[in-house]
């Protein structure tokens, strides 16, 4: 199969829409019918989804959603092997197994080692995970293997010098504020992945929404420009035209997001030079904004043992940082949140959730800064 004449375009379902935001499985299903209704009929196909998303309900959701309503030769089907969970080479088969009754399906598209870094590489080594993938993907139940990665460009390399002949292809986060950011550095793992001659899956384009609401001066160089693209085409298009990318990954909750993101998305034209000049703009502008690189992702949140709503409390802690006005509003939301979860203050300093980090951020240190704009009162400015 050649990756690179397929659709550019794919629908991450990280972020499915929910009904009660305190149970990750409580899916809208109303709504996301809705959304995997408009997607396929405007000629998309690729749904991307894991084992652990969801509160390791993902897959069950998408099995309802879309395994379930529609044939399975009208999609393809991606998900993941959890690095983290397995326990050894029997616990491998038994996942995989459970995966293919959560979706509902005999085979998958793609399949995806999930979440590769130095915490899990060593693991994979000793239990052959690369082994047993391409295993499956001989017996058939595996149409295109891929990893998805989170770590450093020399971590990859030696990946991919290894185990390169294993897989079909790459998963990376790829976006204009971590293009060159230390901790993701999304550029040099694109030319590591090009110089392997492996094609190139996106994900967080807008960086878990980062880049759809973004500073007024940044929306207003890219308004200036183009007054009917949306905020998101921005972010979508400057990964879609980098070299050796095949899709980019979308999660969308409106019919709004899926009509327009499709839109651009059908007949993908790239970043010209006045757009890239932009966008360098529009990074410095966010960069001095933007306090905590958290993409939301939750995965720091799986194991916290004080139940800590990390994501939640950085995103309060960002909005912040960008303004002067809204504190008592974003105090209200943080009392609001720590009914349920523990308080950023109940951190014990114990780390699973920085080991397990795809941005490696060092979230202890931030939740004392959290704590100190939420629960001491202190008065932070604001970014310039």
């Amino acid at each position: 199969m050649d990756l690179m004449k397929e659709k550019k375009f794919g629908f991450g379902c990280m972020r499915l829409p929910v009904i009660n935001k305190e149970d990750p499985a409580a899916f809208d299903f109303e709504l996301i019918n809705k959304l995997f209704d408009t997607y396929l009929e405007n000629g998309f196909t690729f749904f991307d989804t894991a084992f652990t998303y969801h509160g390791y309900r993902g897959e069950e959701g998408v099995r309802t959603a879309l395994v379930e309503r529609h044939p399975r030769d009208s999609f393809q089907l991606g998900t993941k092997l959890p690095l983290r969970d397995f326990k050894d080479s029997e616990d491998m088969e038994r996942i995989f197994n459970q995966q293919l009754k959560n979706c509902g399906v005999d085979f998958f598209d793609y399949y995806l080692l999930h979440n590769m870094g130095s915490n899990v590489y060593e693991k994979c080594l000793k239990y052959g995970a690369f082994d047993f993938a391409v295993k499956k993907k001989e017996e058939g139940k595996i149409k295109v293997l891929g990893m998805s990665f989170h770590d450093t460009p020399e971590l990859l390399e030696e990946i991919l010098s290894k185990f390169g002949d294993k897989l079909d292809f790459i998963q990376l986060q790829i976006n204009y504020i971590d293009w060159e950011q230390p901790n993701v550095q999304s550029r040099r793992c694109l030319e590591i992945a090009n110089k392997y001659n492996k094609p190139v899956a996106v994900m967080e384009p807008c960086k878990g929404g980062t880049l759809v609401n973004v500073p007024k001066e940044a929306e207003k160089l890219m308004k200036d420009y183009n007054p009917t693209a949306s905020i998101a085409s921005w972010a979508l298009r400057f990964a879609a035209s980098q070299k050796g990318v095949f899709r980019v990954l979308s999660g969308m909750n409106s019919i709004k997001q899926v009509e327009d993101n499709t839109s651009f998305m059908e007949n993908f034209v790239p970043l010209n030079e006045d757009e890239n000049e932009i966008i360098g703009n529009v990074t410095k502008i966010i960069n001095e904004n933007t306090a905590i690189q958290c993409t939301a992702c939750e995965y720091c949140t799986h194991g916290c043992p004080k139940n800590i709503a990390i994501p939640k409390y950085f995103a309060l802690y960002n909005s912040i940082m960008r303004t002067t006005g809204s504190f008592s509003s974003q105090m209200v939301y943080y009392n609001n949140i720590a009914i349920n979860h523990g308080k950023a203050s109940k951190c014990i300093g114990c780390k699973q959730c920085e080991r397990v980090c795809p941005q490696h951020l060092p979230i202890t240190t931030y939740l004392k800064n959290v704590v100190e704009k939420f629960e001491q009162g202190s008065i932070i400015p604001t970014r310039k």
